[in-house]
């Protein structure tokens, strides 16, 4: 449960006067940055009166630079609001963990997190949700009743769509592999889910399972070399995040059949375009990264002032192709490689 006076506090903050403001900001306008945890990168405006976090899942991933964008030009339009941006080298929840407690102890006015696992940060956001308002982007955990808000893309039906996509590339059915990170995402659980719902459907497919990659592109170019050896007429591959899609493309290159295995990517990265322009990969599935972070700092700053709370919210994609790649719908949902 909420700190009740401490939401009371920061609601007559944000609703002050003038005089009350000016001196809160010459407070907290001391040139010194919050600590910041190992294998994190920060970056953080000062001199506003709401401090905002936001965790990413990984550093480097343009998924998560889409959304710091989102997350930045939202605090901009609102106005008054510090951003420190963190995150692990890799999706870990072990390296994710370190960065939340650093962040708990600098007691953010509110915390936007992608979690690392479903478990491992269950405990650690509950804490945090004790003194900060949390929003969870992109995942979640096994209970998310703490957060003021999650935001998310629709990933069972980007999980079926990206089954269509299959269903139009090869009409006769086949053999059909997925590719995934590793058990306990709730998003790519939740693709995978819906794949699976959709290709149980339709009995021209043969579904071969999914294997995981632990968001290693190499790893997932194995999987995909060693799959065609054991069924050599394979004829597509889903992959449900950005590296599985790489190196289901890159095994795709070594194996020497692209243009007879089809792959449907989810994300939009420019690996993924890349993939996308010289035919290994044929279709992906783009999210919308930048709505997610922008839709989060919005949830987050009413939370702060005592405002109403949007319990879920699921954003939208859109599938690319090569022939809706240049179209504006197509490139606009491309992903950020910086804001």
């Amino acid at each position: 449960m909420k700190n009740t006076s401490r939401r009371t506090t920061r609601a007559l903050l944000a609703a002050g006067s003038a005089a009350l403001l000016v001196t809160a900001a010459a407070a907290c306008t001391t040139g010194e940055s919050a600590p910041v945890a190992a294998d994190a990168t920060s970056g953080q405006d000062g001199g506003g009166d709401i401090s905002l976090s936001f965790i990413q899942g990984v550093i480097g991933d343009n998924f998560y630079i889409s959304m710091e964008c989102g997350v930045r030009a939202a605090a901009a339009d609102l106005g008054g609001v510090d951003v420190d941006v963190q995150g692990g080298q890799r999706w870990d929840p072990a390296l994710q963990q370190p960065i939340v407690q650093s962040v708990e102890a600098t007691s953010p006015d509110a915390l936007l997190i992608a979690p690392n696992d479903v478990s491992a940060l269950q405990r650690p956001l509950e804490q945090v949700a004790e003194n900060s308002d949390v929003v969870l982007v992109d995942t979640t955990v096994e209970d998310p009743s703490f957060a003021v808000s999650q935001i998310s893309s629709d990933n069972v039906g980007g999980g079926a769509a990206a089954f269509e996509a299959i269903q139009g590339l090869v009409p006769d059915g086949g053999k059909v592999l997925v590719i995934d990170n590793q058990p306990g995402i709730s998003t790519s659980d939740a693709r995978v889910q819906g794949f699976e719902e959709a290709i149980a459907e339709d009995p021209s497919f043969e579904y071969v399972g999914v294997q995981y990659a632990q968001n290693q592109p190499a790893r997932a170019a194995q999987i995909l070399t060693s799959t065609l050896q054991r069924y050599p007429d394979l004829v597509a591959v889903f992959a449900t995040n950005i590296y599985s899609a790489e190196g289901a493309a890159t095994g795709i290159e070594q194996a020497g059949v692209a243009g007879q295995v089809q792959v449907v990517g989810f994300d939009a990265g420019p690996a993924q375009v890349e993939a996308l322009e010289d035919g290994t990969v044929q279709a992906i599935i783009a999210q919308q990264p930048y709505q997610i972070g922008y839709q989060g700092v919005e949830q987050a700053v009413a939370a702060i002032k005592g405002e109403p709370t949007e319990e879920v919210i699921q954003t939208g994609f859109t599938i690319i192709t090569p022939e809706t790649l240049d179209t504006p719908e197509g490139q606009d949902a491309l992903y950020a490689s910086e804001c």
